[in-house]
């Protein structure tokens, strides 16, 4: 236990200096920003396949998500064939028909970037094949498959810190050596506290709780609502910058209760759009990873409105990488401030309550905003020159964001 400790101390000040000197190597240059992208999981689940991921990739680049910044297509659990005489990993045969190249070229001429998912065991979560004892191996053939992204899982593996720690650290080390970068994304779910040393094992990005469900909040401890996922951010915004970041799992934006995982099978049956809306500018505001998995080729006018929204994406992908904090909590509101380049603030004013209300937010008094500042209002797209008071009329489960800048 005494060596356990001091192992998590070390990571945490090899992470903590290599903030302080601000020093980025080539490898965390890859997640400057959060990534941006899709996930095969809770929507397709099983039935991933390779006509899938081509008819997302069309339909990514068809209704401007690309254009408005969302890159990956991550193919998860369940694509696993097997491994062939010389232990080469190989793609289901029924539903990769092509194998991965051909769809890793295919993604790749749509000008986006392609991501798979393996698990540090021998078997993954869907019980296919894993890549435990095979890491340099794996990583060179995802590699040479053009693979950009690697999800890493961590079912049917040890409990302990220890050996997490050293599995990951053997798969970080094996896509350094592979010979392409690939973004790797840690997905221990929180348990074994990431944020203190997956950066040290090589990740840019770490789950910090259990798989998300697509419902506001969870009466039950073992389930994770969105809600439930968001309030166990509050305390990691120091661990997450430029090169590495907290992820609280995938966005639920737009499934209303479709994906077995995601609903349970039916248990829950998704959230409202207002609910949604305020899923997706929380996410935005704690430089979460923004990965979707809907169907993006029957996605809704609104949703895809909500999920192209210039002004969240910039508050996401602010190149200052600060994970925003709560400045202010009184009753059912909070609020969050998150730095942004050029000494902008992102604020948000989100009502935790079911019920409407009317909220008046004293920029000085309550903010500690004491210039002049001029206030644009994302939902509404207008700006309040010199404003002193943030009011906001709010649905229950709603938010308001705002971009505070400088008066001229």
């Amino acid at each position: 236990m005494k060596l356990l400790k001091t192992a998590l101390v070390a990571c945490a000040a090899f992470i903590s200096q290599s903030a302080a000197a601000q020093q980025l190597t080539a490898w965390d240059s890859l997640a400057l920003t959060p990534p941006m992208g899709w996930n095969s999981w809770n929507f397709f689940e099983g039935k991933v396949s390779e006509k899938v991921i081509m008819d997302m990739a069309d339909a990514m680049v068809a209704n401007g998500m690309k254009a408005a910044g969302y890159q990956y297509l991550v193919i998860d659990d369940y694509w696993v064939g097997g491994r062939d005489r010389q232990n080469k990993l190989f793609p289901d045969t029924e539903r990769f028909p092509h194998g991965m190249k051909y769809l890793a070229d295919y993604v790749h001429s749509k000008g986006l970037k392609i991501g798979i998912y393996s698990d540090a065991a021998t078997l993954t979560c869907g019980g296919v094949t894993g890549s435990y004892g095979f890491e340099e191996l794996d990583a060179k053939t995802f590699a040479s498959w053009g693979i950009d992204y690697l999800k890493y899982d961590y079912c049917n593996a040890p409990e302990d810190v220890a050996t997490a720690f050293s599995r990951y650290h053997k798969m970080g080390d094996a896509l350094k050596n592979s010979g392409r970068p690939i973004v790797y994304a840690i997905c221990e779910w929180g348990p074994r506290k990431p944020w203190l040393w997956a950066k040290a094992a090589g990740g840019h990005l770490w789950r910090t709780t259990w798989d998300s469900r697509d419902v506001w909040e969870s009466k039950n401890k073992d389930l994770t609502g969105i809600m439930d996922i968001f309030n166990q951010q509050e305390s990691l915004a120091n661990y997450a910058g430029p090169g590495g970041w907290n992820d609280p799992d995938l966005l639920m934006v737009g499934l209303y209760g479709k994906g077995s995982s995601s609903s349970v099978n039916g248990r829950f049956k998704g959230c409202t759009f207002t609910e949604y809306r305020t899923h997706f500018a929380l996410w935005c505001m704690l430089d979460a990873p923004l990965m979707l998995n809907l169907d993006l080729t029957k996605m809704d006018a609104a949703n895809l409105q909500l999920l192209t929204n210039k002004h969240l994406i910039g508050i996401n992908q602010d190149e200052l990488g600060k994970q925003a904090t709560t400045i202010l909590r009184r009753g059912d509101l909070q609020v969050l401030s998150k730095p942004l380049k050029n000494g902008a603030i992102a604020v948000c004013v989100f009502n935790r309550s079911d019920k409407p209300t009317t909220v008046k937010l004293n920029l000085k008094k309550e903010l500690n905003v004491w210039q002049p500042v001029t206030a644009f209002d994302v939902w509404k797209e207008k700006n309040y020159p010199k404003a002193a008071v943030l009011e906001s009329n709010l649905d229950g489960h709603d938010c308001a964001v705002y971009i505070l800048t400088k008066a001229e």
